[in-house]
């Protein structure tokens, strides 16, 4: 489960990062950028918080409007565009990027689940696995689950044929299914083409 024993150490303003969406199909990368207040956090958050991934979309939901409520959040995105002309991890670091310069207030050092640090304006460290193990990172990883599943629904309401509400854009058989029937629409990727379809996509 993870926990504040990063954050407590190190003092100060300390931001949690990820981003979500860089397996897809479809859809943009999205990053969230939180710095958290233990002092203002109810107990929920503070004993709760999980890698997004382990977490019903129900949990995420509702950690998300409970984070919502008492921690400092900005987000940042890197379209589909961007992902097929610099790349998904070039896309992701951007995204981050976006999300840390978006945030009223610049953090004394900013901790990125995964392996990588984009240039931020200020001291990083990248933690593998960091979402399971430092809760202001798995903050993050909730609040960029939730915009992203929100863009996508968003998108499903644009091109309901491919079923975007159901897999967020990851490669399904049902969305193998669609792309085959109707090829790419403006939301899918380029670069992330399934070799098997490589034949049926214009």
């Amino acid at each position: 489960m993870p926990n504040f024993a990063r954050e407590a150490a190190l003092g100060g303003l300390v931001c949690g990062i990820d981003e979500v969406g860089r397996g897809p199909l479809a859809g943009p990368v999205v990053a969230a950028a939180v710095i958290l207040d233990r002092q203002r956090m109810p107990r929920s958050l503070r004993t709760g918080i999980d890698d997004s991934k382990k977490l019903a979309p129900e949990e995420r939901e509702e950690y998300a409007a409970a984070l919502r409520s008492c921690a400092v959040i900005a987000l940042g995105a890197a379209s589909v565009g961007e992902i097929d002309r610099i790349n998904i991890l070039r896309a992701s670091l951007l995204a981050m990027r976006r999300a840390v310069q978006s945030l009223p207030l610049i953090p004394d050092e900013a901790l990125i689940d995964g392996q990588h640090c984009p240039p931020l304006g200020c001291p990083s460290r990248a933690i593998v696995d960091g979402d399971a193990r430092i809760r202001v990172i798995a903050a993050a990883s909730i609040l960029a689950k939730t915009e992203r599943d929100a863009e996508m629904c968003r998108l499903h309401e644009r091109f309901p044929q491919y079923g975007f509400d159901r897999h967020k854009g990851y490669a399904t058989a049902d969305h193998l299914d669609a792309v085959a029937r109707f090829g790419y629409s403006e939301a899918h990727r380029r670069s992330f083409r399934p070799p098997t379809l490589f034949d049926t996509m214009d």
